[in-house]
């Protein structure tokens, strides 16, 4: 089963937004208002910057688990759709439920506890009460790659090789809901995301000795793009580039560039390669 992006709805005001940590959701918020959409939030504890008040006309924060509460607050205030953007921490994800019975009775309805499962089991609690999930990268069309080579310099061959290993890596590990990222360097797998993280990641892949290296960042296969969209930003290129890391694969209409314009800066200054793919054979051209 493949993640097929959703077909753009048609937005209504007050939004709902749920936001986890990031520039996401600010981004979402700002580009919602700019629409003249009023933006109603639902922020997670722990993972929210809390300048998304300053974007709401109101904010509910709510801790991991508390479905309930989140569904209660959307419909409370007139919302028909929200987007859920910005990460929840892997980690806490796992351990730091404060559940709710709405979220418990998710939870008994599940055949297993990957991420995939518990985010489908979302979605449908969220619908079952009346509100339509929607994707965030509908307000973000710009920031959503497309084919081709994305900065002033595409691949090398060495990095074509590298890249070509890790997109069937970043297939398989997807597929088992392992992670997102995988790093290459010598057309040998020296990171594999898992619970840390892309960042913490790539930051692994330095302990491996050699220069040049390329991170491959695939949405997963059974992954549902509305809630849970590959997202890269000016941070990701800089850690790169302090951890030896020389070029960028994406999926192309599948991630999400935060500040694509910065992102892009940074990759031309810091000498990076960013290409958007469809499937391995682009890799190639």
């Amino acid at each position: 089963m493949n993640a097929v992006p959703q077909a753009t709805p048609d937005l209504h005001s007050p939004i709902g937004l749920v936001a986890g940590n990031g520039q996401f959701p600010l981004e979402f918020a700002e580009n919602a208002r700019a629409r003249g959409l009023a933006v109603v939030t639902v922020a997670l504890k722990g993972e929210a910057d809390k300048r998304i008040e300053e974007l709401s006309v109101s904010t509910t924060w709510v801790s991991v688990g508390q479905l309930g509460k989140l569904v209660r607050s959307l419909k409370r205030a007139g919302c028909r759709q929200v987007a859920f953007a910005g990460g929840v921490t892997r980690v806490n994800f796992v351990d730091g439920f404060r559940i709710d019975w709405v979220g418990l009775r998710m939870l008994s309805k599940l055949r297993s506890f990957n991420d995939d499962s518990i985010m489908r089991g979302i979605i449908a609690t969220v619908e079952n009460g009346g509100v339509q999930v929607i994707g965030a990268s509908t307000l973000l069309e710009k920031s959503v790659p497309k084919v081709g080579i994305l900065t002033k310099r595409g691949l090398t061959r060495d990095e074509i090789e590298n890249a070509k290993i890790g997109w069937e890596a970043a297939r398989t590990t997807g597929a088992l809901d392992i992670g997102q990222s995988i790093v290459m360097r010598n057309k040998t797998i020296i990171a594999v995301e898992a619970v840390e993280g892309t960042d913490a990641t790539i930051k692994r892949a330095a302990a491996v000795r050699g220069e040049g290296g390329v991170l491959v960042k695939l949405a997963k296969p059974i992954q549902d793009l509305r809630i849970d969209l590959p997202a890269i930003g000016v941070r990701t290129i800089e850690l790169m580039h302090e951890n030896r890391i020389t070029a960028l694969v994406v999926e192309a209409g599948k991630a999400i560039m935060l500040d694509p314009q910065g992102i892009l800066e940074a990759a031309h200054r810091l000498d990076i390669a960013i290409v958007a793919a469809e499937d391995v054979s682009q890799l190639e051209r």
